[in-house]
């Protein structure tokens, strides 16, 4: 979720059905040479020009072989660039998605994971991910945010998913460098919905495998944000239409109910409240607190507290008793706790946070402040200071990265966060009502051995971590809860910009894959 609501990945962002034409872009309607349905480069079954034009085909696949030299290893791999195309039920080139594959040299590819990642918004490029967590090669994103008219370097990543599994990055259509190739709207009205957009990224998946050689390898997908809704979809469109088994789900920072960040239920203040305490603890213990700190918040956020706000403001002594213990807990004035009844949306928190200093927190990463543009304004009218300044510092590596590594310069610019996919996505009736927790109960009863792991950073206001914590909960136990892993982190949204987080997310993405 980026600010705007078309941000990054799903935080107020119009987050992403209509289901009638999705099954279209899932059938295998163009040529019959699966090889062709997955060339790169914009071609269609007669080998004839697209309806593209000339200056916005994509080029070839561009394959690179490169050793990154990390502290205590050396890996060898190969790097593939291109897109796979999309058609319709009539064989009708749609749509061309990039997808960036990394694959290491001498592995039993039968036997080896491949792991597909990609980030949420929706309008998010996967760069936020390559580039942050699990690529070959990151960013110092921590650096990028205190200075961001610094250009940051493409780094070797000592904290790669490379050594236990291979990785497809997909940009989902109108990011990174993938685009439209029909021409008119209605096309791509089909890709901009829930359920399009997650038939369209299952079939690019299976597309990849097949033309990989990679149907018997082990699956599992990694989705950030909007991801926890687009993830355990994909998954399920995977097993039921695709006939491609996944063997886990690796959410990051995820919404899996839009209820909890886009209601205007009770719960979402249950959901941010624990967040909201760790922001004012992690003053002093910035990059030291832990969950267990949290214990006695979260507990209050399950018990008095919520047996408060049911009573509601009738109640004139619970009201002063909420009001009061959450100024206590966020550092809240508590004049102005007692003006709002103690229920701040995450915008009316990050003002106030610190309003003597005239600074905002993030949304994204509350523990970061920056200055408030307007402190004297009744709106809240300002940037998140934990996410800006990514921005440029992304856009810049993302193009560096194709160019100079991995040698696919594709014409056009490199959509990072794309403001229009965000404007034009269709959630459908009722945007709140989007969740993915009954695809995951789906996905955990059909399969014994499938594992779901879910990571949260202690600071993120767009996707609090509690959240998620209520909505796990509610599973049934489905043979063993070992199935099933939350682990929270010290950092916001982009947790993985701080080391120690990001060292403990590879951990626990290779314990799962094993």
């Amino acid at each position: 979720m980026r600010r705007l609501m078309i941000r990054k990945v799903c935080a107020g962002a119009a987050l992403l059905a209509m289901l009638a034409p999705a099954a279209a872009y899932a059938r295998e309607a163009a040529p019959s040479n699966p090889a062709e349905t997955a060339t790169a480069g914009p071609r269609n079954d007669g080998d004839q020009p697209a309806a593209t034009p000339d200056h916005h085909r994509l080029p070839p696949d561009s394959t690179t072989r490169h050793k990154l030299v990390l502290p205590d290893r050396t890996l060898a791999f190969t790097a593939t660039a291109g897109a796979i195309r999309i058609f319709d039920d009539k064989g009708e080139p749609q749509a061309d998605i990039a997808a960036t594959a990394y694959q290491l040299d001498g592995a039993d590819p039968r036997s080896r994971p491949v792991t597909f990642v990609f980030n949420g918004g929706p309008g998010a490029s996967s760069a936020w991910l390559q580039l942050g967590s699990n690529g070959p090669w990151r960013i110092a994103m921590d650096r990028a945010i205190a200075s961001p008219s610094v250009p940051m370097p493409l780094e070797p990543n000592a904290e790669t998913w490379l050594d236990f599994t291979d990785l497809v990055f997909i940009d989902p259509l109108g990011t990174g460098y993938s685009r439209m190739v029909a021409r008119g709207d209605d096309a791509q009205k089909h890709f901009f919905t829930v359920d399009g957009d997650v038939a369209a990224i299952a079939l690019v998946i299976r597309r990849w495998l097949e033309k990989a050689d990679r149907m018997q390898s082990p699956k599992f997908i990694a989705g950030e944000s909007y991801g926890g809704i687009r993830g355990p979809k994909i998954a399920r469109n995977l097993q039921t239409r695709q006939g491609v088994a996944v063997k886990g789900l690796i959410l990051i920072s995820p919404a899996l109910d839009f209820s909890d960040v886009l209601g205007t239920g009770l719960t979402r203040f249950v959901a941010s409240l624990p967040s909201m305490a760790a922001t004012a603890r992690g003053r002093e213990k910035i990059g030291t607190l832990t969950r267990a700190d949290m214990a006695d918040a979260e507990a209050y956020a399950r018990g008095e507290f919520l047996t408060d706000l049911i009573k509601g403001q009738a109640d004139a002594e619970a009201t002063r008793r909420l009001a009061d213990r959450f100024a206590a807990l966020t550092g809240i004035d508590q004049a102005e706790s007692r003006r709002l009844a103690g229920r701040f949306d995450v915008s009316e928190f990050r003002r106030a946070f610190d309003r003597d200093g005239g600074k905002v927190t993030g949304r994204y990463d509350a523990s970061v402040l920056g200055f408030d543009p307007y402190p004297d304004s009744s709106a809240s009218d300002f940037n998140d200071p934990s996410e800006g300044p990514l921005l440029t510092s992304l856009t810049s590596a993302a193009f560096e990265l194709h160019a100079r590594k991995l040698n696919w310069r594709p014409t056009g610019s490199y959509e990072l966060l794309s403001r229009t996919v965000n404007r034009k996505w269709d959630f459908g009736k009722n945007r709140s009502s989007v969740e993915s927790m009954s695809d995951i109960r789906e996905l955990l009863a059909a399969d014994p051995q499938f594992r779901l792991l879910v990571a949260h950073g202690l600071f993120d206001l767009a996707t609090p971590y509690f959240a998620s914590q209520v909505r796990l909960d509610q599973l049934p136990t489905f043979g063993s809860r070992d199935r099933i892993k939350l682990v929270v982190y010290p950092g916001g949204h982009m947790f993985y910009s701080h080391d120690l987080s990001r060292q403990s997310l590879r951990d626990e993405a290779r314990a799962l894959m094993k």
